[in-house]
């Protein structure tokens, strides 16, 4: 496993801030705000580390450089989220750790960053693995995505060939 650690200036951190003002007035609008600044921030990591390239998926991309896999991007999406927790962006949710669906015995594994709704304990699965490096995080509730959830316009579904394995 490779590890980067990396910094981001004041004006790239700015980038993220923005995102959260004026400040969400609602647990679905700071949703909104978090799947967003973590779009932007693979951006600005991915540019540094050499995953701006990173695909939507897995399977079929793996002969690109530094392509990234779910457990790689429920990794850095925890990690995103807890920077955000950390500077005081995020106020109606806590961050947990990141969740796996199926295991290989009832289908193929997948992994997501996991948030919980302060006020009604709801969990959202946070997901970043379903469409290419810089664009807007999945959140959807945990048990869905759970239940298989892959959204329809994902480009793992547009890029599938017969036989692709994909996560259930």
């Amino acid at each position: 496993m490779q590890v980067d650690t990396l910094s981001l200036t004041a004006a790239e951190w700015a980038n993220v801030v923005r995102l959260f003002t004026p400040t969400p007035e609602s647990a679905e609008a700071e949703r909104i705000a978090m799947s967003q600044a973590i779009g932007v921030l693979e951006d600005m990591v991915g540019t540094k580390v050499g995953t701006a390239a990173d695909r939507a998926g897995t399977f079929n991309n793996r002969d690109y450089l530094h392509q990234q896999d779910c457990n790689d991007e429920a990794i850095n999406s925890t990690t995103y989220l807890r920077l955000m927790q950390q500077a005081g962006l995020v106020r109606f949710h806590r961050i947990l750790d990141t969740r796996t669906r199926k295991f290989f015995f009832t289908g193929w594994p997948h992994s997501a960053a996991v948030i919980q709704q302060l006020d009604n304990h709801a969990e959202y699965a946070v997901d970043s693995w379903f469409y290419d490096n810089g664009s807007p995080a999945t959140i959807v509730p945990m048990a869905q995505w759970k239940d298989g959830y892959i959204p329809t316009d994902s480009p793992i579904l547009h890029r599938a060939t017969p036989g692709d394995r994909l996560p259930e």
